[in-house]
């Protein structure tokens, strides 16, 4: 595959063609032209709640990330607002998961990122969620202090004792809002910010998410075997990447186009739109990022419509 490329004229080195048998210099520069298969995300729109000469501040829907990272990079919050809004550059003071939805506050120019960041550092900013969890949460006020300690293999984090040398020290403090037998809403408020902090102390309480797949059993799930949908889109992509690389393909250098796409034949994934290895089935968790607050500062989102109970 590598070589039809560079026959084609995919990779090229300083903006040339060159042959396969050709050997790169020192500061040479290499490139590679290609498009890409995003997976797909839901289809909503990134409302702007503020626009201010220094801020801006949106409504994230579930399933965007904040910015390009894995196999995205069109469909995420700051490619949207950039494409749709002709908004950039941005600087994202904080993130959400994928999955979270609610505010996202950007900062419009590196310095007021940078006064945003050292706010964050210094404790000053206070952070409020809302989730609809299992079950019915205590009425009283629940502090829940314990480590979280994060496995990158597994893509998931546990919550371990305070005295454990294991994990980050990490507090949430949660406030049940309303529940109706089945399901609570709860107001969640992390004192720290580790990596799903909110959605392991819940579980920890006894209350997961109610519709936490990751969390709401106690079995873990071994992302290297099975994943996220656009963890196995990215293997199954890459295997078949590796299986064609030998193939001698002619006529592969070029690209057909219909209304809807271009249709690259060298391209693992066309016709299809989608990576492979994506199921469709993911949904927004119900967890929600409703108001910042630092000194001289709030800003808020609308409560989302699953909280109404």
């Amino acid at each position: 595959m590598i070589i039809i490329a560079v026959k084609c004229g995919r990779i090229q080195v300083d903006g040339e063609m060159v042959p396969v048998s050709y050997v790169v210099k020192s500061s040479q520069k290499i490139s590679h032209f290609l498009h890409r298969h995003e997976p797909p995300v839901m289809a909503c729109e990134v409302p702007i709640l503020l626009k201010e000469p220094d801020v801006l501040t949106v409504c994230k829907p579930a399933s965007v990330p904040v910015h390009p990272c894995g196999q995205y990079r069109k469909n995420t919050v700051v490619g949207i607002l950039q494409a749709e809004h002709g908004l950039a550059p941005v600087f994202p003071i904080h993130r959400l998961d994928r999955l979270v939805s609610g505010l996202l506050i950007m900062a419009r120019n590196a310095s007021k990122a940078d006064s945003f960041r050292q706010e964050i550092e210094a404790g000053l900013v206070k952070k409020q969620y809302i989730a609809k969890v299992v079950g019915e949460f205590p009425e009283n006020e629940l502090i829940v202090d314990a480590n979280i300690d994060y496995n990158a293999r597994e893509g998931r984090s546990t919550a371990e004792v305070r005295d454990s040398a294991k994990g980050k020290v990490a507090s949430t403090k949660f406030t049940r809002i309303s529940c109706n037998g089945t399901h609570s809403i709860v107001l969640c408020e992390p004192v720290s910010g580790r990596t799903h902090q909110i959605r392991v102390h819940l579980q920890y309480s006894g209350h997961p998410i109610a519709n936490d797949m990751l969390y709401i059993s106690e079995q873990p799930v071994d992302r290297s075997i099975s994943g996220s949908a656009a963890d196995r889109s990215s293997r199954i992509s890459n295997a078949s990447l590796t299986s064609n690389f030998d193939e001698n393909v002619p006529n592969e250098c070029h690209e057909n186009s219909n209304e809807d796409f271009g249709f690259d034949s060298m391209c693992t994934n066309c016709p299809n739109l989608a990576p492979k290895g994506y199921d469709g089935d993911e949904e927004g968790l119900w967890l929600h990022c409703m108001k910042y607050s630092g000194p001289g500062w709030t800003y808020e989102c609308p409560y989302p419509d699953w909280a109404k109970l």
